[in-house]
């Protein structure tokens, strides 16, 4: 994505994660700020805080007094304390706060439980299959296009019982939220206030009402609160947070992994060989290539490691930074995919960890397995060609592949 603000000056005091060198390459980024800046200011998109050490992070996650999560994803559009529906937000339960949050979450956890999350590893593995056997005759691919992005996105749209063809439109609301983000106020408030995505929701709730499934959205129509249905805009925003919580962030590590695996021929060839290493190696690509970078605001004037924070302040929460803290893991740039103790950050700190991480570790295994098994030997076809998506999920979007055999 092309980024509309200038370059870069200096990242301790005037960052960007749109800018093209953070996008192609945050990690030097990141070691550089933590060994001299650790809480990072940039005036930009009205004010944002960047903390880089693993104890900063973990600090703001667990603090629900000082920063809130009614909105998190920064943009040029700072919402003030009434500009979103209270204690519901845009997308509960991430952008709800307690004491609303742990009630909308515990709601969720039936439905993400790891018994209902393998009951979709049967059509996962199905749906990989079928994307390999596309593949079949061709030595040049695109491991991302023409297999990490459909993964997840289909399996969502199954889980949500929607029409599997409405997969596409899915990528572009993707798309709107999370990588458009260096628009103008003007332009992405149009954006937001355009309508359609709720159109879109709105259709299929009203469908689920008059022919309830067996799925996602149901279970959502059906949950109480104090007994109490929920409220629509609960209903809906849940239903837009699974679509993007759960598409982009496991496209990306499924794409990160096997960018990653195709310039290692070791970490390849130790896989192939012995595939009980999968489960050590999907949670190493997690630490190493984490996608998620969460946002909170700044719930009132405070200090936070001698830097005076102001209440309205955007403040990013980069846990693939955290990830990479070498006070915390050994040899932190690099990846291991035999690393025992793993207590990584990918899946967030504090009240707002995923609560889809039974699913995206599902998902990846069997992304990898599958493919392990098709293309146990290839490599980047042309390293140049590998472009990464901007914003607060990073993950590679296009790379190209030559498989060196096949079976």
């Amino acid at each position: 994505m092309a980024t509309q603000h200038p370059p870069v000056s200096d990242w301790s005091t005037d960052f960007d994660h749109t800018d093209p060198q953070w996008v192609a390459d945050p990690y030097p980024i990141w070691d550089d700020l933590r060994s001299r800046c650790p809480v990072a200011h940039s005036d930009r998109y009205g004010g944002t805080w960047l903390p880089v050490s693993h104890e900063d992070v973990s600090a703001v996650a667990y603090d629900t007094e000082h920063f809130t999560s009614r909105s998190v994803v920064v943009s040029e559009v700072r919402p003030g304390p009434d500009d979103l529906p209270a204690p519901i937000g845009l997308a509960p339960p991430i952008t709800s706060d307690p004491p609303f949050h742990p009630l909308a979450r515990r709601l969720l956890l039936p439905a993400f439980s790891p018994k209902r999350i393998r009951a979709y590893e049967p059509f996962t593995r199905e749906l990989c299959v079928e994307l390999l056997d596309a593949t079949a005759g061709r030595t040049e691919i695109d491991a991302a296009v023409d297999y990490a992005q459909h993964i997840p996105l289909r399996v969502i749209v199954k889980m949500l019982g929607f029409p599997q063809e409405d997969a596409d439109i899915f990528r572009r609301f993707i798309r709107m939220v999370l990588e458009d983000v260096d628009q103008s106020a003007e332009e992405r408030q149009a954006q937001i206030q355009d309508g359609e995505l709720d159109e879109y929701m709105d259709a299929r709730i009203a469908e689920h009402l008059a022919h309830p499934q067996d799925d996602l959205t149901t279970f959502l129509l059906e949950a109480e609160l104090d007994g109490e249905k929920l409220a629509p805009e609960h209903v809906r925003g849940t239903m837009v947070l699974l679509m993007i919580a759960g598409i982009d962030t496991t496209w990306s590590a499924i794409g990160a992994s096997l960018w990653h695996l195709a310039q290692n021929p070791a970490d390849r060839q130790r896989l192939a060989a012995d595939p009980d290493l999968m489960p050590t190696a999907v949670e190493e690509f997690l630490r190493a290539y984490a996608p998620v970078t969460m946002a909170r605001l700044v719930a009132q004037d405070f200090d936070f490691r001698g830097r005076h924070m102001k209440e309205g302040d955007w403040l990013l929460l980069p846990f693939p930074a955290a990830n990479r803290d070498p006070a915390v893991f050994p040899d932190a740039d690099e990846v291991r995919i035999d690393r025992v103790e793993n207590r990584h950050a990918a899946f967030g700190l504090g009240i707002h960890r995923c609560i889809g991480s039974n699913l995206a570790r599902m998902e990846l295994r069997i992304a990898l397995e599958e493919w392990m098994k098709r293309y146990p030997d290839f490599e980047l076809s042309d390293p140049e060609k590998v472009t990464w998506s901007a914003g607060q999920v990073r993950g590679p979007r296009c790379v190209p592949v030559r498989t060196l055999q096949a079976t």
